[in-house]
């Protein structure tokens, strides 16, 4: 049986003197990684099975009406250290329906895992975060999970997770999928997504700054690095992007804003249909993209093309890489250098009708750039979708 237990908010509990300091000493939060990324979608179902036969995912968790939750559905997915949760209200009354109306199917929460849940909030809540939900105990007889969560950039929140000793399928509530559904096939290989590598976030006109502010007073990270719009540019349009990382370096998040053009940019087309700022897109690094690249293609997933004059003297451009250019081009795969090293990338189109949320996949050879190489050629590809849909 699951049980949920707001832990005691006091004035003594807010005392920094009566928590017990488990941060890591090189994030002052103890941000550890991304634990998971939670999406609502319209039919949560129909999802899993998307991302599953489609990006390789296999379903290893599930809350719902058969197992006493009556307001929502969710499905775990996982592949490798990475985990989606697929979430879907199944009432127009819920507040997750309004959000899925607005947004379509969208990120709702980047969830981060923590050593200490309180020690998080706490110093967060006294940075100036915004709370969407207090410190709360989950547990069931696999044990204990201790969850909170604050808000940033639009709907869009960080739930917190500190899982020590944990043993069940996912949190309290959630059941082993097979328990659920055991005749649900196998439907491949996984693809070889290892972990996510870095979430973008879009904002209005403005705003970037006032998140990347954000990021480093209350999340205590750091800037990496700035792209202006004369690095993202082509003829018609343009935008700005700041980098931010924690303390250990495992979280990066690029946060974009517009620049102004000649046309509509896509961060503007984002906004216009996401209505309002939220998670662009999702990076899933691999340890060989010829191979996950080829996977997905054979598996339907549709990725942005560039020209073919692209791969002219791109071997002059890059240097020498372990991967075959051939294969490289032959898939359509982008490649940029930079002074550590080098890294291989590709972005998905949109996931939905809405032209929103898409994915990147990406290698990474000694680089930990974002290839700034690559911004016209990518740009130019995502302008070429938007005048197909009369979006420029």
């Amino acid at each position: 049986m699951t049980k949920n237990t707001h832990l005691n908010v006091t004035e003594s509990w807010l005392n920094p003197e009566n928590l017990s300091s488990s941060s890591q000493p090189d994030d002052p939060l103890g941000i550890d990684e991304v634990d998971h990324v939670e999406f609502l979608v319209g039919n949560a179902r129909q999802a899993c099975h998307y991302y599953c036969s489609a990006f390789g995912f296999s379903p290893i968790a599930y809350r719902g009406p058969e197992t006493g939750y009556r307001d929502a559905a969710s499905y775990v997915i996982n592949q490798n250290k990475v985990y989606f949760v697929l979430t879907t209200p199944l009432r127009p009354n819920h507040p997750y329906a309004a959000r899925i109306s607005t947004h379509g199917d969208s990120v709702k929460s980047i969830a981060l895992r923590v050593t200490s849940c309180e020690h998080f909030y706490y110093q967060t809540m006294k940075n100036g975060a915004v709370s969407a939900e207090i410190p709360t105990l989950l547990s069931d007889e696999n044990g204990e999970v201790k969850r909170a969560a604050i808000q940033t950039y639009g709907d869009t929140e960080h739930t917190i997770i500190e899982r020590t000793g944990y043993s069940g399928a996912f949190l309290p509530g959630f059941v082993e999928y097979d328990e659920i559904f055991p005749s649900f096939p196998k439907i491949g290989d996984e693809v070889g997504l290892l972990r996510v590598d870095h979430i973008v976030g879009n904002v209005e006109l403005g705003s970037m700054n006032r998140w990347v502010d954000y990021y480093e007073r209350v999340l205590e990270f750091q800037q990496m690095t700035h792209f202006s719009d004369e690095d993202i540019s082509t003829e018609y349009s343009a935008l700005m992007s700041k980098v931010m990382r924690n303390g250990n370096n495992k979280i990066k998040f690029p946060i974009n804003e517009p620049a102004q053009g000649k046309r509509k940019s896509q961060i503007e087309e984002y906004l216009d249909f996401h209505c309002g700022p939220g998670v662009q897109h999702v990076a899933l690094l691999t340890g060989d993209i010829i191979h996950t690249v080829r996977a997905l293609r054979s598996r339907g997933v549709q990725f942005l093309e560039v020209p073919r004059t692209y791969y002219d003297d791109l071997d002059k451009r890059i240097g020498k890489i372990a991967e075959s250019f051939d294969a490289i081009a032959e898939l359509g795969i982008l490649a940029d250098r930079d002074d550590d090293g080098y890294l291989l990338q590709l972005f998905t189109k949109p996931v939905q009708d809405r032209p929103t949320v898409f994915f990147e996949v990406i290698q990474r050879k000694g680089s930990q750039g974002f290839g700034v190489g690559n911004f016209k050629a990518l740009f130019e590809a995502i302008e070429r979708e938007q005048a197909k849909r009369g979006n420029l």
